[in-house]
């Protein structure tokens, strides 16, 4: 696709932000993303209203208002947060991840899987904290992680997106056809496929308990380790202060082979939604409540 003017003024201005984040200290560019998130946060008033609707439909009518205000603010901020992080990628190395990442329990229980199985494993996560971030700071520690994208409306911003993803080593899959063998591909090489799975998908699939209510998710996360006998990792990223970052991981969740296909992907996913409601729970000025494909939302 031909990329518009529009196309054309969103990729200048955030190759100008990325710069401009770059030449900065760390701490020097998230206090930037914290005032332009600042200034966002008063002019979205219709995105801001809405998460505070999603956040009170969740957490309970008794939550105070200032309560939720302050979980839709934290959210907020950490979008900015994490688009610091992602902007500044191509600067990102070990020595960065050693100081500010820790994630030593995931990459840790990697190792363990890759080692005992010779094939990879499904690293579930969430929006939370700074999840490409969590990510690229295991690949520099050793393990070989990918993902899998869907193409943006504005092909100037998508390459530039995948560029700053991979720049510091996962590899990118696109969506489309013949996914499903690439993915498998690499897996069984022992890669790890690292999937945020807390979004809705619009066509029929798994329904599961979540939030307070029903949720449908996709059947990916279950059906790849169901398919090559692999578990899924839950694992997700938390924010520590400001600049730094903690990576926690729950128990694996391995296929049960004396259960029917069906039955047992129903069985995982529910596992490890319940684990991901817990921690939202516990800790929702972290995670994206902003997010367009709101998991709560109804099949059309």
């Amino acid at each position: 696709m031909m990329p518009r003017v529009k196309h054309i003024l969103e990729y200048g201005a955030l190759r100008g932000i990325g710069l401009a984040v770059r030449l900065l200290p760390y701490r020097g560019a998230l206090c930037a993303g914290w005032i332009m998130a600042g200034s966002a946060h008063h002019i979205a008033r219709f995105r801001v209203a809405e998460a505070k609707r999603r956040i009170r439909e969740v957490l309970g009518a008794q939550t105070p208002a200032p309560e939720i205000s302050r979980i839709a603010w934290a959210s907020w901020r950490n979008l900015a947060f994490m688009a610091v992080d992602l902007l500044r990628m191509p600067a990102l190395n070990r020595a960065f991840a050693d100081a500010w990442v820790e994630c030593e329990a995931v990459v840790t229980r990697l190792r363990q899987i890759r080692a005992e199985t010779g094939r990879g494993a499904v690293l579930a996560t969430l929006h939370m904290g700074s999840w490409e971030l969590g990510g690229a700071a295991c690949h520099l520690h050793g393990i070989p992680m990918f993902y899998v994208f869907a193409e943006q409306k504005n092909p100037l911003f998508n390459a530039y997106l995948n560029r700053l993803r991979t720049s510091s080593g996962p590899e990118a899959v696109a969506r489309g056809s013949g996914t499903m063998k690439r993915v498998l591909r690499r897996l069984k090489a022992g890669q790890i496929l690292a999937m945020p799975v807390d979004v809705r998908v619009p066509q029929p699939a798994v329904v599961v308990r979540f939030l307070g209510k029903t949720a449908n998710v996709g059947s990916g996360m279950a059906s790849f380790a169901r398919q090559l006998e692999i578990p899924v990792v839950p694992a997700f990223c938390t924010r520590v202060g400001w600049a730094r970052h903690r990576l926690h991981v729950h128990p694996s969740v391995w296929p049960d082979t004396t259960l029917g296909k069906q039955e047992d992907i129903a069985r995982m996913t529910q596992t490890v939604f319940d684990l991901f409601d817990a921690d939202i729970r516990a800790r929702p000025g972290q995670w994206f409540w902003y997010n367009k494909r709101w998991i709560l939302d109804p099949v059309r």
